[in-house]
């Protein structure tokens, strides 16, 4: 361990001398990347400069404890113990910290929510969560952007696509793909009975060209008219477009922008996003099948939480873990959840790396 922190504080040393050096300066590009790098490094970088300083101190320490004076020795020995639990903590929070980041938490998102078992209940749940990851999203500024939807009339959504920039977006909220479940009694329902019923959440790390290389050979596009809730035309030219991936047989339409132009690009986007999606749930499947993992991120057809209104209580499976907070939550406030996860996906990495 120690070997590896002295590297990295070399290295931080390193960038410190670089960033003030002129060749440096006079390349914004290049000054920006040392400043990201800097800058990730620190708080690795001050936890490693204390670890190693208790490590000389228990060096210290034991060669005090082979001297005769007996009073030195005792003096020596707590100071050791107490070095030795210091040393014990901040291992662990080493290791923490070394955990590769993934490349993507920074990325930006589309985030798709599509309704499952359960009808106009399941459209509406859907639509509950979209304004959960609404509310959540505009507690951290990000942008937002609606990509497309299919609405019913009683203010449910069959899809809701959209788009949110922010920074770490993807980071925060890639544990949320996966199957969500709603038990509570519809408004529909007169006999007062609980029902249960679905929604697919699926959070994609948006994909720029260098991400993910598209032909124009393998893309069939075509264009149709926009139509409203219940079928109702929106415009009277074919503003609307579909775009079907030959090769993976994925299909996306788009017909929220005002023009096709707008809507080949937003389709593009997400048609983009998915593929870069599909191409990091075969690597989680790979790796799962190596370890098995309680926090997944990849597969968006396992049931991941519930959320249960009779009782006030959301469940998420993954990890056991059960919060009363369901009105809150509902609302957006969803950061202990995801605090959870984090932590119960390090101790998962930290227990396969031993």
């Amino acid at each position: 361990m120690r070997d590896k922190i002295e590297f990295i504080i070399e290295r931080y040393n390193s960038i410190q001398v670089q960033m003030a050096e002129q060749e440096v300066l006079s390349s914004p590009d290049k000054l920006k990347e040392l400043a990201k790098e800097y800058k990730q490094l620190e708080p690795l970088v001050n936890t490693g400069v204390e670890y190693i300083k208790i490590l000389d101190q228990i060096i210290d320490c034991e060669s005090i404890m082979e001297s005769n004076d007996l009073e030195l020795k005792e003096l020596a020995f707590e100071e050791m113990t107490q070095s030795k639990l210091k040393k014990e903590a901040l291992e662990n929070d080493l290791k923490v910290k070394l955990i590769p980041k993934d490349p993507l938490d920074n990325k930006n998102i589309i985030l798709e929510i599509r309704a499952g078992t359960g009808g106009d209940e399941a459209a509406l749940f859907a639509a509950d969560l979209f304004r959960l990851y609404s509310h959540f999203s505009e507690k951290y500024n990000w942008e937002k952007k609606l990509i497309a939807s299919n609405e019913i009339g009683i203010g449910g959504f069959k899809e809701v696509i959209i788009s949110l920039k922010g920074r770490g977006a993807y980071g925060m909220l890639k544990y949320e793909s996966g199957v969500h479940r709603v038990q509570r009694v519809p408004e529909t329902e007169t006999g007062g009975r609980v029902h249960t019923s679905a929604a697919t959440v699926a959070v994609l790390p948006e994909a720029e060209d260098v991400d993910v290389e598209i032909n124009d050979i393998d893309l069939k596009i075509d264009t149709y008219r926009a139509s409203g809730a219940g079928g109702q035309h929106v415009n009277k030219t074919e503003s609307a477009i579909r775009i079907t991936h030959i090769p993976s047989g994925l299909v996306v339409t788009c017909q929220d922008e005002s023009s096709q132009h707008k809507n080949r690009a937003s389709a593009l986007k997400v048609l983009r996003s998915r593929l870069l999606a599909d191409q990091k749930e075969k690597a989680a499947a790979e790796r799962a099948a190596e370890r098995k993992s309680l926090v997944s991120t990849g597969d968006r057809s396992a049931k991941i939480r519930t959320y249960n209104f009779p009782q006030g209580r959301v469940t998420d499976h993954r990890i056991n873990f059960t919060s009363f907070r369901l009105t809150e939550i509902m609302n957006g406030d969803i950061e202990e959840i995801i605090e959870e996860l984090k932590i119960a996906e390090q101790q998962d990495i930290l227990s396969n790396d031993i």
